[in-house]
This record gives structure tokens, C-alpha cells and sequence, in this order.
């Protein structure tokens, strides 16, 4: 069984956020950069059913979890 691959824009569709690249440009430059100390999950910018959603997925090694991780990684810089 392949494991599904997923984009970036499939997370913001998953979070309920526009997909289009140029949307998530905008959100990335609008809340970058996100402290060292705050886990994306724990940003305020999320909604309850976000932030639950972002921590579960890391926490049980989802398929979702590399890519929580990247976004994380380009909110940080």
C-alpha cells in the first residue's frame, strides 16, 4: 500500500484555509516568523479544530506530519 502524498495546498484545504499558491505565500509572510518557542500547533493564529487537527497529526506520525513539519519550518524563517 503507497502512503498518500500530500501538498501543501492539501494541508490549507485540510485546515479549512485557501489552497491557491499564492494564498499561502500571503499567510506564510503574514505570520512568519513564528517564535522558537511556540510549536505551530500552539500558534495563535489557529483556530481550536486547526491547532487540534496540526497536534494530533505530529503526535501520531501521520502522513500529515512531514509536511506540518516543512510549514513549520517556513513560518520559523
Amino acid at each position: 500500500m503507497e502512503s498518500p502524498v500530500h501538498r501543501l495546498g492539501d494541508l490549507f484545504r485540510q485546515l479549512g484555509l485557501p489552497d491557491d499558491p499564492s494564498a499561502i505565500e500571503d499567510f506564510i509572510a503574514t505570520h512568519r516568523p513564528l517564535p522558537g518557542y511556540v510549536t505551530l500547533a500552539d500558534a495563535s493564529f489557529w483556530n481550536a479544530s486547526q491547532a487540534q487537527f496540526l497536534r494530533e497529526a505530529v503526535n501520531a506520525d501521520a502522513d500529515w506530519a512531514e509536511l506540518i513539519d516543512s510549514l513549520a519550518a517556513r513560518l520559523s524563517g
